[in-house]
């Protein structure tokens, strides 16, 4: 019997806001251990809480940018749960009146060629809801410290339909979120951070079957990679004890990255009872049609959007796209660098080889952010037009690019002092193809017998004597001229 898995994913991500949920104390990841409280994370007697407009903004952008229906009005419930994470003994949630409902992610599933995008699908969501944060609990052998800096801040919860089928989608629902998420300045989406992280709902059935299998939570993955191992593991383990006719145990797992492999943690055979009920201290949320109006207005372009534009309005292959068009940043730069100087494709080949490359090798810690790159998009655009003008060939371009990468000068600036203007100088370059040619008497009789591209040696030579500074157009020209 074949088997099919049936995934849904629940995602917290924490909003990018300068205060938490429900008070004015600030949350930012890297502070000393519990120094970001207050009364009102810590729950002490009196204290009440009230709403962040930010995060409450920010998650109907994000239910906007995924086409969600945004409730006309929703509410705030208390998720009565006793762990040492929550101070309060309870979570201001949402339960029965959402933020945002329905909705969806286009992913992008493996296949993609050169210049042509994989297969893209939609996944389906049922929800996205607004709610404060728990603390961070790190366990030893023999006790548990618990740091309440991240209690109380806002996290935004979507939740999926059981929409998945493989490893590959969920790895591709992340990686589409994450993307949409930092284009619309919602979160940094950081997992070693824990501004985003994953739940997997996951279970295996008969394939063809449209009965659910028993569900089990997987959770502990701390990267998109991680998701993706920990949830290829669950499908065998689950597929293998199916077909052993062994009993699957609806269960909550967690995910070994290091031993690759999931262990129980808990059983979840009878669901718990969180007693959910109306925040008193709260107010329902009414949202008018002139302010989600306005927020709709900060919408950004959707990464895969832009990638189909890109393909139309720049003729763009997918390498080029599949690099610049998932970093908002570094696709508002090629833009920017375009209106300068209309030689797209060119363009594009720097940004996503040359400059990506002198990133990567520039970063400390990882790659250097674009933000701290000396180049102008301004400059680069220079630098293409001078080689589009023939000022300069492309191989001397490049040598040119990796200098204005570290000193921030401009193009011109480099070739008028490194002496690298492309010489045009008919008499010269014929001098050094004669050269050539009497040098390398193999290629010639080639290319004599009909192997036209034999002439390439040639040309290799004639540019090496020149230190690349012949012009390659007038160089090939000439040869087939003293060839013919």
């Amino acid at each position: 019997m074949e088997y099919e898995a049936v995934i849904g994913l629940e995602v917290h991500v924490q909003l990018k806001t300068e205060s938490k949920m429900f008070t004015r104390a600030a949350y930012q990841y890297g502070d000393p251990p519990n120094t970001l409280t207050n009364p009102v994370v810590m729950g002490l007697p009196g204290t009440l809480p009230v709403m962040n407009k930010a995060a409450i903004e920010k998650t109907i952008l994000v239910g906007l940018m995924l086409g969600c229906e945004i409730a006309e009005e929703c509410k705030w419930d208390r998720k009565n749960y006793f762990y040492p994470d929550q101070p309060k003994n309870y979570q201001i949630s949402q339960f029965d009146k959402p933020l945002c409902l329905g909705g969806k992610v286009e992913i992008e599933l493996p296949g993609s060629s050169r210049n042509i995008m994989g297969t893209h699908r939609d996944v389906i969501l049922t929800r996205i809801h607004l709610e404060e944060d728990v603390g961070k609990l790190t366990h030893f052998e023999t006790e548990s410290l618990v740091d309440y800096n991240r209690a109380g801040a806002a996290l935004m919860e979507l939740v999926t339909e059981p929409d998945m089928h493989n490893a590959d989608e969920v790895f591709a629902f992340l990686t589409s979120l994450r993307m949409a998420l930092i284009y619309g300045d919602i979160s940094d989406c950081d997992m070693e951070k824990g501004q985003l992280r994953c739940d997997a709902n996951i279970s295996v059935r008969p394939k063809g079957s449209e009965k659910l299998g028993e569900k089990v939570e997987l959770k502990n993955m701390n990267s998109i990679s991680g998701v993706r191992n920990g949830v290829e593991y669950e499908i065998k383990r689950q597929t293998k004890a199916l077909k052993n006719n062994e009993r699957i145990v609806q269960e909550t797992r967690r995910w070994n990255a290091e031993s690759c492999y999931t262990i129980s943690m808990r059983s979840k055979e009878e669901a718990h009872d969180y007693r959910y009920f109306p925040d008193p201290d709260l107010m329902p949320v009414k949202v008018s049609e002139e302010w989600r109006n306005k927020i709709a207005e900060s919408k950004p372009e959707m990464p895969y959007d832009k990638q189909r534009r890109f393909f139309d309005q720049y003729d763009l292959p997918f390498t080029a796209t599949s690099v610049i068009c998932p970093d908002h940043k570094l696709s508002t730069y090629f833009e920017d660098a375009v209106k300068f100087h209309n030689n797209p494709k060119q363009i594009a080949n720097f940004i996503a080889n040359d400059l990506q490359r002198e990133l990567s090798e520039a970063g400390v810690n990882g790659v250097l952010p674009l933000s701290d790159c000396k180049i102008t998009p301004i400059q680069i655009a220079a630098l293409v037009k001078l080689i589009d003008d023939g000022t300069i060939s492309k191989q001397i371009g490049q040598d040119v690019f990796s200098k204005m990468f570290k000193s921030g000068e401009d193009p011109d600036t480099i070739i008028d002092r490194d002496g690298l203007r492309q010489s045009s100088d008919t008499g010269e370059i014929e001098k050094f193809c004669q050269e050539a040619i009497d040098n390398n008497p193999k290629p010639v009789a080639q290319y004599k017998e009909g192997k036209v591209n034999a002439i390439n040696a040639l040309k290799g030579q004639v540019m090496k004597a020149t230190r690349g500074k012949a012009n390659p157009a007038l160089v090939d020209k000439t040869l087939r001229e003293l060839l013919a």
